[in-house]
């Protein structure tokens, strides 16, 4: 049975079995595929729904003011303990987040587990002398040992800076520029707290954006050097809504997520592959972008929805989800959908009637919690969902207009069936899916000269995994 794609369309890596050539031999001889069997209607998980709705602004706006009455949060401010006591500096401002990250563990009986990652910067770009930076984080460990090692993972940055990067002596509110980011890591950390999941979710902050992305390059660092299983990476940077008076051309409607095509990281195989079969826009960031989209769909209710664009990040801008791009990993920048420049890296003034800094009262605490929302939904989805299916290849071996798909079971024995979904080489999202059974092959009457295809595993509870684009084999 065919049907329109309609639940959440995402992606596994389009580059995670390089070593596969185009001329492998090893395909199962054709067989007559079973017939497609209805898939589980897409119906909205109530442990997500509860976790939604918990979601506070009011907890929001407390947080980023909490975080602006720090002064100064640059990484390079005092962070002894004299400063520490005296609540200034980037160092109480991450003593106050790790309590905060307690505090929720004690509320859920010591479910999450709070680490801090620090580290010696040596001087490099923006960075004078060798500075501390610590990344702060709580981890909610996943209940199904088959599926713990598999993590999704919110971030924003919690440092803050003014005009001037070595000012650490005037104000750095940072309410937009990271304070509401760092928001979002927090309240998506005490809402699902409350709630278990198969797989594991981080929630992140880190210091260091504001210099060179230091913070994030060595947590993504870490990660690949410990061979984690991250499946996916949501940065939040610069989601306050900005509520600039007279700004008629913000949409507090929409939040803006950024995903790259081709990553920095492929090998000259992967490139010579991807220009062979189309795939450039069929990276695994990009995939996770369209699943974004469809919780998004599934979720939030009202106007309020992700727009996706499809480039890596912004002009002449960055963000921590390249430092985990680069590290290979599957990431995304949420952004607010208008920013006012006014109130980013500005020292807090006044001139010609024109009022400088990033304060938070232009932040939009009802648009942040939007924000928290749809972070919270995806997290969660992502860590209810089967692993996504193993080496999923496209029989390539003789000319054909029929398209076999073949794959591995998903490991971790939630999946209780697949879905393959499929769309127009034109078109930005998946259009079609059909639900195969229990099964690790089928055969569709579609050329597939024609389309991407990728197939995802589905649960007995209509969870649906990171669709995994096939790589081609005969």
């Amino acid at each position: 049975m065919l049907v329109r794609l309609s639940f959440r369309a995402a992606a596994g890596s389009f580059f995670t079995a390089t070593a596969l050539l185009l001329g492998l031999v090893g395909a199962a001889a054709a067989q007559t595929p079973p017939p497609a069997r209805p898939a589980r209607k897409a119906e909205l998980d109530p442990h997500i729904v509860a976790a939604l709705k918990a979601v506070s602004p009011v907890q929001i706006k407390a947080d980023i003011l909490k975080l602006v009455s720090f002064h100064n949060r640059s990484t390079l401010s005092p962070a002894t303990p004299e400063a520490i006591q005296s609540g200034r500096g980037i160092g109480a401002a991450r003593e106050w987040i790790k309590s905060e990250f307690e505090r929720y563990s004690r509320e859920c009986g010591g479910c999450l587990e709070v680490k801090t990652e620090s580290y010696l910067q040596p001087p490099g770009e923006r960075v004078q002398s060798p500075t501390e930076i610590v990344d702060v984080y709580a981890v909610l460990k996943g209940t199904d040992e088959a599926n713990a090692g598999r993590i999704v993972l919110v971030t924003g940055h919690y440092d803050s800076r003014n005009s001037d990067n070595y000012n650490t002596t005037d104000a750095a509110p940072g309410a937009n520029d990271d304070g509401s980011g760092t928001a979002v890591s927090l309240e998506c950390a005490r809402v699902l707290s409350k709630h278990k999941f198969p797989a594991t979710i981080i929630f992140l902050t880190v210091a260091g954006e504001e210099q060179g992305l230091y913070g994030s390059k060595h947590f993504a660092g870490m990660a690949k050097d410990e061979k984690w299983d991250l499946e996916a990476v949501l940065n939040n940077d610069i989601v306050g809504g900005n509520r600039t008076p007279g700004d008629k051309l913000q949409d507090p409607s929409i939040v803006r997520v950024f995903s790259e095509g081709v990553p920095d990281a492929a090998s000259e195989r992967d490139l010579r592959l991807l220009r062979a079969l189309g795939g450039e826009n069929d990276s695994s960031s990009r995939e996770l972008a369209r699943y974004i989209r469809e919780t998004s769909k599934l979720y939030l209710a009202g106007p309020f929805a992700p727009k996706l664009i499809f480039r890596r990040d912004r002009y002449l801008r960055g963000g921590d989800h390249t430092a985990f791009n680069d590290a290979g990993f599957a990431a995304v920048r949420f952004t607010e959908y208008r920013e006012d420049f006014n109130h980013q890296h500005q020292n807090v003034r006044t001139e010609n009637g024109v009022e400088y800094g990033d304060l938070p009262k232009f932040v939009d605490f009802d648009y942040v919690a939007n924000v928290a929302r749809l972070n919270a939904a995806t997290l969660a989805s992502l860590a209810s969902a089967p692993a996504p299916p193993a080496n999923v290849r496209l029989l390539t071996k003789g000319l054909e207009n029929d398209s076999t798909l073949t794959w591995e079971a998903s490991p971790g024995g939630l999946a209780t069936g697949y879905e393959v979904v499929w769309r127009a080489t034109t078109a930005p999202y998946w259009e079609n899916v059909v639900p195969v059974g229990n099964v690790t092959r089928y055969t569709l009457k579609q050329s597939k000269d024609n389309v991407i295809f990728a197939v995802r595993a589905v649960d007995n509870m209509g969870h649906r995994s990171l669709p995994v684009v096939p790589l081609p084999e005969r």
